[in-house]
């Protein structure tokens, strides 16, 4: 498969692949969303700080760069509001994302994951894939607004954040 678009974009949001200059405000919107976030994402359950977003800059433009993930900054209205990502398989593509706490409820990250199954296909993916644990509703209401199917549950590999359950869910589309 070839690399996806570094620049995605619907009317509301923008994608754009996360570059080192935006160190600081990643340190920033996950830093001050870290304690929202990271009841459901492990990353963040200690906090988020400089040396966090260094680590994933870092990560991120090698595993890019490898064909292995992609990851994107959320925008709406000018400013990053969460993230997102892709991470390649042989035969789909998983999306995840993240939104900071100010930015939730607004249909933002339907949006950005929209984009993203968009582009998988686009690139060759048969299948994209989004997983969620089982207690994390909000989650779980973006593939299903999406068209996604249930595919069934999986047991979660430790560690967990601090409210999942252990039991992921498993949503797919195929390509259209």
């Amino acid at each position: 498969m070839e690399a996806p678009a570094e620049t995605l974009a619907d009317d509301v949001v923008v994608l754009r692949r996360w570059k080192p200059e935006q160190l600081e405000t990643l340190t920033a919107v996950a830093g001050d969303s870290a304690e929202h976030l990271g009841a459901w994402m492990i990353w963040a359950t200690d906090g988020y700080g400089r040396q966090d977003a260094a680590d994933f800059l870092e990560r991120t433009a090698k595993n890019w760069a490898a064909g292995k993930t992609y990851d994107f900054a959320i925008f709406a209205d000018g400013e990053v509001v969460g993230g997102s990502g892709m991470i390649t398989h042989p035969e789909r593509i998983e999306i995840g994302y993240w939104l900071s706490r100010h930015h939730t409820g607004r249909g933002l990250v339907t949006r950005a994951a929209r984009l993203l199954a968009d582009e998988a296909f686009r690139i060759g993916a048969p299948e994209v894939e989004i997983r969620h644990d089982e207690n994390n509703v909000a989650s779980g209401a973006v593939p299903a607004r999406l068209g996604f199917t249930m595919f069934g549950d999986e047991t979660a590999a430790p560690p967990l954040a601090p409210a999942c359950s252990g039991v992921n869910r498993v949503w797919r589309l195929k390509r259209p």
